[in-house]
């Protein structure tokens, strides 16, 4: 990075301003966080975890999924991706600074809640098998590593005991007091509010929420236009306005559906609106293995 000199500030008003309309669109600096969200984990030709964060491209990467869990089993799917690196990878990227999730639920349907003392077991197994509980005896995946966080992403099954998950998975946070080992997030359908997370998001407890402006015709911008979107982002940004809010967007066009927005128009339209929430927290992108297809996310990193 170039420092500015003292005298920099003495740059005639004029030249500013000419300069900053013929370069800068848009006025949306003042919204922007650099907070770029990827999902990994989900196509195993998207390249490893340590590669992901080496892109420099990203602030935190969601490892997906964890998503067998609430029947006395628990298991995840990484898509053909070698478990015995992966820890190594997590440390890496936290020695660069990048945030590294573990999302619970996805696409399958070998996870639920069905009790409150399921609830607690499987924040059991999550502390002690991902993060920093190392209690004895029980299996970890990622080996001494620690996630700094888990995101809930419940898109199948009944939304009960998620509440009773994310307070027993918070709770856990009362052992120390100079930090937070565990920190949530979630991640949601756009349309307002997502009846599987709205009970657990009541809660409070959840730092960010990424909501996911893709797969669902009545609130993508493709679909919907910009009215469509702004008509649910107003309404999960002023319901929790103590959670960053991260706008979800596609980082390609997968078969069959048209939910990638266009760079003019997400730089032009999209971002200028979203990011006048004071509570707009970044971007999130689904998902590596796409970005590394279109590159994506190059483009809009510098616009989050």
């Amino acid at each position: 990075m170039v420092a500015l000199g003292r005298r920099s500030w003495l740059v005639p008003l004029a030249m500013v301003l000419a300069v900053s309309s013929c370069l800068a669109g848009p006025a949306m600096a003042a919204g922007k966080t650099g907070q770029m969200t990827v999902f990994w984990g989900r196509n195993k030709n998207e390249g490893t975890l340590k590669e992901t964060c080496d892109t420099g491209l990203y602030t935190t990467v969601v490892i997906s999924f964890y998503s067998v869990f609430g029947h006395g089993r628990y298991w995840g799917d990484l898509s053909g991706h070698d478990l015995r690196v992966i820890g190594a990878d997590i440390k890496h990227c936290q020695s660069k600074n990048i945030f590294v999730f573990l999302s619970i639920g996805g696409a399958g349907k070998d996870y639920s809640l069905p009790t409150s003392k399921s609830a607690a077991d499987v924040a059991d197994n999550i502390w002690n098998a991902h993060m920093d509980g190392r209690r004895p005896g029980v299996f970890r995946p990622f080996g001494d590593a620690a996630v700094d966080g888990i995101d809930f992403f419940i898109d199948q099954g009944a939304p009960d005991h998620y509440d009773d998950l994310a307070r027993n998975l918070y709770a856990y946070n009362k052992m120390y007091r100079a930090r937070t080992p565990v920190r949530l997030t979630a991640t949601v359908r756009c349309a307002f509010p997502d009846p599987r997370m709205k009970k657990a998001l009541d809660t409070k407890l959840f730092e960010r929420i990424h909501v996911r402006f893709y797969d669902d015709a009545t609130c993508s911008y493709n679909h919907a236009g910009l009215a469509g979107v702004m008509a649910q982002w107003n309404k999960w940004t002023a319901r929790y306005p103590g959670s960053h809010v991260y706008l979800g967007l596609a980082a390609a066009n997968v078969p069959g559906k048209n939910d990638n927005v266009f760079i003019k128009q997400l730089y032009y339209d999209l971002l200028p609106n979203v990011q006048k929430a004071k509570n707009y927290g970044g971007i999130m992108l689904w998902d590596r293995f796409y970005d590394k297809q279109t590159g994506y996310g190059k483009t809009v990193k510098y616009w989050a």
